[in-house]
């Protein structure tokens, strides 16, 4: 997959990681990027074509999807944290998390997987697909986990149309979902750097930062051992 002369879409662009996607693909050659939103009017990206998508709004994906037609690259970015436990009073904010992170994706990908044959996907998942850190985050780690699992799923299921389905994996990078750690982040231009190299390279998943690089090395240990010392494994 060569970026540079393709037609791209981009959930989730109005600020962060959906942004940088945006800029990039269009600095890489992309012909056309759609960067899509809620609220299209917050888009202020010279170049691209703003377009209202509510991941969680049946109608919305499948207007999206008429309007926009043949596409070669899909970037799934939009999602959610809602610092929810599991256990908490209420489920509302975990179903919400799935319904963005988990059930957004799933849709949004049903409605453009027949106009991508030849095409990619690029999935933007989560350290937190391959552990639970804090009791705030395990809603959204649930739902980031189920991700990582469609995507693989996915790759499968459109194989025969030769679409490439990338992941995208990442801890901390410098976004407002991240805002409130004082710990080092990185910038969200370099994990799309990463991200965009990988999948002109055809790799099947992109591991962007050295926390994420540990925490999936660390799952053929004993949970015990690894749980121990998490805190130590992703930021010592």
């Amino acid at each position: 997959m060569q970026i540079n002369g393709k037609k791209a879409l981009v959930t989730g662009a109005n600020r962060g990681l959906g942004k940088a996607f945006v800029e990039a693909l269009l600095a890489r050659g992309a012909t056309t990027v759609y960067a899509t939103a809620r609220r299209p009017d917050q888009i202020e990206i010279p170049g691209a074509v703003p377009l209202r998508l509510d991941i969680t709004d049946p109608a919305s994906i499948e207007a999206a999807a008429t309007e926009v037609g043949e596409l070669d690259i899909l970037v799934n970015n939009a999602g959610i944290s809602t610092e929810a436990p599991l256990l908490g009073p209420s489920t509302e904010n975990v179903r919400r998390e799935f319904e963005t992170n988990f059930w957004g994706t799933l849709n949004v990908t049903r409605a453009f997987a027949p106009r991508l044959a030849g095409g990619a996907i690029l999935n933007v998942i989560s350290a937190l697909s391959w552990y639970t850190f804090a009791p705030a985050s395990n809603g959204y780690a649930a739902s980031k986990a189920a991700e990582w699992s469609l995507t693989n799923g996915v790759r499968l299921e459109l194989a025969s149309q030769k679409t490439q389905v990338t992941a995208l994996a990442l801890a901390i990078a410098d976004t407002d979902m991240m805002a409130g750690y004082d710990i080092p982040k990185l910038p969200p231009h370099e994990v799309v750097t990463m991200a965009l190299d990988g999948l002109e390279a055809g790799e099947l998943e992109v591991v962007a930062d050295a926390p994420t690089a540990r925490v999936k090395a660390s799952l053929s240990r004993d949970p015990a051992l690894f749980y121990a010392d998490i805190t130590a494994s992703l930021f010592g």
